[in-house]
């Protein structure tokens, strides 16, 4: 269970510090949980605030009761915390199956490594030696993600805006493996996104504009608001579906 306490956090601009967190307090322990709300409210810095990205100037951060506000990225993901930029990164001179080895942790053979991959809906014997480099587009590179993610059975996954840079069919898909993952995860996805068709799938929406939380609850009673009440956000929304 992921727990925020008076998360704040400021940067300093013109000589003032400007509030891009404001008094964040959650609990976070639904399997799937989406943050949402205008651009700029905040929602990708506390993505990062969660996974040691960036620490904040007040609050603290909890997993499973540990304060785990001091450390860093790689610590947390010791942890079992994963996170997933909205640009993967690629590594030339390293396979599909590196990749997922290493996430797992363990030796694993090609056969559980082509599961992982099956999983996410791509061609195993396709992709399983391929170098994640410029040769892979946007919606594979996530894909691949997703199935490392898989491999490393985290606690709390968060993906930053997955649907970034990546085209509709390749975005159709990509809604198929989350609600694939929904069902097979173990822990928690907390994903940050405009677009309602990854609403849908959550079980529960949190909404955060100006650094603060708006509005936080299930989706059947969080989703009808954005899409018929809240205008900046429904903005956002619209932007995202063009």
């Amino acid at each position: 269970m992921l727990e925020l306490q008076h998360i704040c956090y400021e940067v300093e601009q013109d000589g003032d510090n400007k509030g891009i967190l404001r008094d964040i307090n959650l609990t976070v322990s639904e399997r799937f949980v989406a943050i949402t709300g205008p651009n700029g409210g905040g929602k990708s810095t506390l993505a990062k605030v969660i996974a040691g990205i960036i620490t904040p100037t007040e609050g603290r951060v909890l997993l499973d009761g540990e304060d785990i506000t001091g450390l860093s990225i790689t610590e947390r993901a010791r942890r079992g915390i994963s996170f997933a930029f909205q640009q993967p990164v690629r590594f030339k001179g390293l396979t599909v199956k590196d990749l997922i080895t290493l996430a797992s942790g363990k030796k694993i053979g090609v056969p559980e490594a082509c599961n992982y991959l099956s999983e996410v809906g791509l061609c195993a014997k396709d992709y399983i030696d391929r170098e994640v480099d410029a040769s892979l587009s946007g919606g594979e590179l996530k894909r691949i993600e997703i199935a490392m993610i898989m491999a490393r059975g985290t606690r709390l996954s968060v993906f930053d805006e997955p649907e970034a840079g990546i085209d509709l069919w390749s975005f159709t898909n990509l809604i198929q493996v989350f609600e694939h993952l929904h069902e097979k995860i173990n822990g928690s996805i907390l994903i940050i996104s405009h677009q309602e068709r990854i609403l849908n799938i959550a079980d529960r929406i949190i909404v955060l504009a100006d650094g603060q939380v708006t509005n936080d609850g299930p989706r059947k009673d969080i989703l009808p608001t954005l899409l018929g009440g809240v205008p900046e956000v429904c903005s956002a929304l619209a932007d995202k579906v063009r």
